[in-house]
């Protein structure tokens, strides 16, 4: 596994007052099905509603298992790379909270936990372009 964060996801209470507390910083953001993506130099932040992520993880009881309202997502350049990424998380000792498969965005993505129970997604999402560094840009999404 490449040394990377491509997404690091907020889980929100309520997505209207994290995004406006984010742009009262400055941050200037685009929305997508329920979800903001902002653009932090080589990385995105994401925010996102806090059970839609949790139940996304895998996650059947978030205020129970540790889950802290975020994940970090990695993401890799083919489907494949998703499949042998979470192959050695799990020999490392990760728990897979959520075996690889099909995603609502037409990517394909699973997700793991490390022994501190914090939530990895390891995605390959084609509309997100991998520079040669791994590093990721957020799409335009008024073009697509």
């Amino acid at each position: 596994m490449e040394q990377r964060i491509s997404l690091i996801t907020l889980g929100v209470a309520d997505l209207a007052c994290a995004r406006a507390f984010y742009e009262r910083l400055g941050w200037r953001g685009q929305e997508v099905e329920q979800t903001v993506f902002l653009q932090a130099g080589g990385l995105a932040l994401v925010l996102w509603s806090r059970q839609k992520l949790a139940e996304d993880a895998g996650l059947t009881d978030p205020g129970g298992d540790g889950f802290g309202g975020m994940s970090l997502a990695h993401n890799v350049r083919t489907r494949d790379e998703v499949d042998e990424v979470l192959a050695e998380a799990a020999a490392a000792g990760a728990a897979i909270t959520k075996p690889a498969r099909e995603t609502f965005y037409g990517g394909y993505a699973g997700c793991f936990t490390d022994p501190d129970g914090h939530v990895w997604e390891i995605a390959h999402n084609p509309g997100f372009t991998l520079g040669v560094d791994g590093a990721i840009t957020v799409p335009d999404f008024g073009q697509m």
